[in-house]
């Protein structure tokens, strides 16, 4: 076997401008055709030109300049994803086209020119022709110089059936009947952009629309007959536009803004300049059917999409080692978006668990990887689409932002927008414009957490001394097995400290370029508490001695100490015990004191922690008694918030109860699997519709017991439900019954064709849940591996499921078992994850061994 070529970048010898390009999708055949004419710069002359194609037949090629019409020998290179076209003289210097005519198909992988099955209103299965260019897929769709450096604009125009909807990324600016009865519908040119920012759509859409305070025409595309969905999505980006133009100091560049959502699609969104695409689980809300959780997620989806129109679209990395610029800066700017347009959902606290905790948790294992990463070939891009990139990023971006200053962040913001309009940048680009806007050394103390992997974990102890308080601060980096580093890491660490006297206000503030800093803190009086990273805006967790740690607790009892520093306090101590920092035991301890927290997102990032434990635990004969550890601790909560909606509660309330339900339920809290039934079997006798906030925890509860009928109930649910989010609903429980043989026919199920490929995940996660379903998850991956890795041929979703299918064990003979299979199943884009995997797995195995025997005696105790 020959080795693999190595990766090289297309030459720079000719450059694009514009592309006039043609398709004509066939809906029924699954094929395409088209044409284009390029527009191109020789810039040193050459007989070969050399740009990327892939599942592309090229009929012929002319080229077109200098008083030459020369035809070209076409060479394809299916490894490299390249197109050599090779002219019998060389090509003069200067402008010139290229005229290429080729043939494509409409692939089922949601990835380039694709189709999407979807049902029509009477019943019909049809396909819409959708697009999917990021990262290196546009190549798919047409010969194109395929790399985010190469811009250019474009013209295109699709030829479609009379009876559907035609869309691009520009307005529509004339439309014809061709000789064959079909409608030639021409766009606008677009401004000059990326390849893979680049969409076109041929389908059956409703539309809801609107205009933005600055004129901007905004449609929000839904399935035939569901146009009230979109309504919601459409309010969004109203404000939305608004806002970042305001933000930014740059006006939204295009005459219009389409929101679409597509029936097959694998990520959750593209933002397509001027025609962004998302799964309809992101876009879509169903006035009756949706629940709080699910507007949430759509507006933050839109925020995220629409930030990427300025940072991103308007200015795009160089090539795709800056990746984490453009996904980490959206995902920061997302929140400042929603914050703004719903403050009711105290975002930024709900963003230390989305983002912070997810970066926090990947980021301490020895399998992680730097921010920026050193790209190579665009098929490694995929392996780092993780939470480094998105959550990570945007949690350094976060940090950032504190330190400078709102006002200096805009600043600079607005200067980079405007001095790489249409261009192309590197993060230092960034930087340097900060560091401008603020006359602070951005550059020098972000590269410590761009460049390396990981982050410090700050030891503190303290000296009091009347009303002076003496802080001894040591940074090393954070491990997850609790053992030293490989190697030597240094942060530069934004530091700020309160103290109880007024925890919303610092009373200390310094960066950290030291190992160890000593800091002396005046008028803190010997009976308060000092507490570092307020707000948890520090990417960096804190270990404190036991005794500050203690002077604390009562803060969080009475919640005097604010919600987001009461997360991430809890969310220190867990990585702390699962590192072996400090026993389990005293950490399920200081979990008590959260008995009487009101905060969803605190509550939200506890459960996850508590179910870390208890995917431990499952393998130990003291689960039983962890779980009645869970149910006395959300008992409070539960009694406060009861089963009913209040008169104008808050969504947070409502989300609130959701988790806390579902917490009771599956810790077998009686009447609550009693009442979650009932409401269960009303629901489907339609005696009394079941409000939409409680059908994730309800459907849970109900899974979880294990009757047999009510498998079958869920399935039939599943099968009449029209709404893609309630159909998700139902595919994250199916797995989720502990009768063995319902758990293999959900894992069936999940491949079946009634279960769209984006979603089988969802089912396969559920499934994971317990210990048999784990193993049953395992068998199921090794047994269906080759319809699997073709079904997602080696993208993002495949990494996810490896993940899901492998992390949570806690025999290390299961490490051996993983490596061996996947040294005979190579997977390339999820050979980190496998590693990361098999890293969490010692993890578990080592907190059993450690821990174990000490959990189990404290659950007894409690028990007596």
């Amino acid at each position: 076997m020959s080795a693999k070529k190595e990766f090289q970048r297309l030459p720079k010898t000719i450059v694009p401008s514009n592309y006039n390009v043609t398709l004509t999708p066939n809906l029924q055949d699954f094929t395409f055709a088209g044409n284009e004419t390029i527009s191109i710069e020789v810039k040193e002359s050459t007989p070969v030109v050399i740009l990327n194609s892939a599942d592309i037949e090229i009929q012929s090629v002319q080229f077109s300049g200098g008083g030459k019409e020369l035809e070209a020998k076409v060479e394809l290179d299916a490894e490299a994803e390249t197109a050599t076209f090779t002219f019998p003289e060389a090509l003069p210097q200067g402008q010139a086209t290229l005229s290429v005519q080729f043939t494509g198909c409409l692939n089922d992988k949601m990835k380039g020119f694709y189709r999407s099955k979807y049902t029509s209103p009477d019943g019909e299965t049809k396909h819409a022709a959708v697009t999917q260019f990021e990262s290196t897929d546009a190549r798919r769709a047409m010969p194109c110089w395929d790399e985010p450096a190469c811009k250019a604009s474009f013209d295109v125009t699709l030829i479609v059936p009379k009876d559907r909807v035609a869309l691009s990324n520009m307005p529509v600016i004339s439309e014809s009947e061709t000789k064959e009865g079909l409608l030639a519908v021409t766009f606008d040119r677009t401004p000059i952009m990326s390849t893979y920012l680049l969409a076109f759509i041929v389908g059956e859409y409703d539309y809801v629309e609107d205009r933005d305070s600055d004129g901007v025409l905004i449609r929000v595309y839904t399935p035939v007959g569901k146009p009230e969905q979109g309504q919601f999505a459409l309010e969004v980006a109203k404000k939305t536009l608004p806002f970042y133009k305001e933000y930014f100091g740059i006006a939204y560049p295009l005459p219009k803004m389409d929101l679409i959502a597509i029936a097959d699609f694998a990520a959750g969104a593209m933002e397509n300049w001027g025609l962004v695409t998302y799964r309809e689980t992101a876009l879509l809300v169903d006035p009756k059917n949706s629940a709080s959780s699910a507007k949430q997620r759509v507006a933050l989806v839109v925020g995220h999409e629409l930030a990427h129109q300025w940072f991103g679209n308007l200015v795009t990395m160089e090539w795709w080692t800056h990746l984490w610029l453009n996904e980490g800066f959206a995902s920061f700017i997302e929140y400042l978006c929603v914050d703004f347009c719903f403050p009711e959902f105290d975002i930024w606290t709900q963003f230390v668990k989305q983002d912070l905790a997810e970066a926090l948790e990947l980021d301490a294992l020895r399998n992680s990887h730097p921010i920026e990463v050193p790209v190579g070939h665009p098929a490694e891009v995929d392996e780092i689409f993780d939470a480094i990139s998105y959550c990570k990023g945007a949690s350094v971006i976060r940090m950032l932002h504190s330190w400078i200053g709102d006002e200096a962040f805009r600043k600079g913001l607005h200067q980079y927008l405007n001095k790489f309009a249409y261009k192309n940048a590197f993060t230092e680009d960034l930087w340097e414009a900060l560091v401008e806007s603020s006359g602070k050394p951005v550059g020098e103390v972000m590269s410590t957490w761009t460049s390396q992997m990981g982050y410090p974990v700050l030891q503190v102890d303290e000296r009091k001394e009347g009303d002076k308080r003496v802080l001894t601060i040591t940074q090393s980096k954070f491990c997850a097995d609790g053992k030293p580093a490989d190697g030597e890491f240094h942060w530069m660490v934004p530091i700020d400290i309160i103290s109880s006297a007024d925890p919303t206000k610092s009373i200390y503030s310094t960066v950290l370029k030291e190992k160890t800093t000593t800091v002396t803190l005046e008028g803190v009086k010997p009976s308060d508490w000092v507490k570092l990273n307020p707000g948890t805006v520090g990417v960096y967790r804190v270990r404190y001695t036991s005794e500050m740690l203690d002077s604390m607790i009562p803060s969080v009892k009475d919640l005097s100490l604010p919600a987001r520093d009461r997360l991430g306090l809890q969310n220190d101590l867990f990585a702390l015990a699962r590192a072996g920092l400090c026993s389990t035991v005293d950490v399920l301890k200081v979990a008590e004191a959260y008995r009487s927290e009101t905060d969803y997102t605190v509550w939200c990032d506890l459960t996850a922690n508590l179910s870390a434990i208890a995917v431990v635990l499952q393998y130990t004969d003291c689960f039983d008694l962890f779980r009645a550890f869970k149910v006395n601790l959300f008992s409070d909560v539960g009694k406060r918030l009861g089963w009913e909606k209040l008169d104008n509660e808050s969504p947070l309330d409502s989300m609130l109860r959701t988790l806390v339900l579902a917490q009771l339920g599956s810790s077998g809290h009686p009447e609550t699997v009693s009442e979650a039934t009932s409401r269960f079997d009303q629901h489907l006798a339609a005696t009394k519709t079941l409000d939409a906030d409680l059908r994730s925890a309800v459907y849970s509860v109900v899974m979880k017991r294990g009757d047999e009928p009510y498998f079958d109930k869920m399935t039939d649910l599943y099968r009449t439900s029209e709404l893609s989010e309630e159909k998700v609903r139902i595919l994250r429980v199916l797995g989720q019954t502990p009768n063995s043989e319902k758990l293999k026919s959900a894992l069936q199920f999940s491949i079946s064709e009634e279960v769209r490929s984006q979603d089988a995940v969802f089912c396969i996660a559920g499934a994971t849940s317990s210990a048999q379903g784990r193993q049953l998850s395992w068998e199921f991956l090794q047994s269906n591996w080759t319809k699997l890795s073709s079904m997602y041929e080696g993208g993002f979703l495949l990494a996810r499921l490896v993940k899901i299918c492998t992390e949570n064990f806690a025999d290390r003979n299961k490490i051996s078992e993983i490596k061996e299979f996947f040294e005979k199943n190579p997977a390339p884009a999820a050979n980190r994850v496998i590693q990361q995997s098999c890293e969490n797995i010692e993890l578990n195995a080592a907190l059993l061994e450690r821990d174990g025997d000490a959990v189990k005696a404290y659950l007894s105790e409690l028990t007596k």
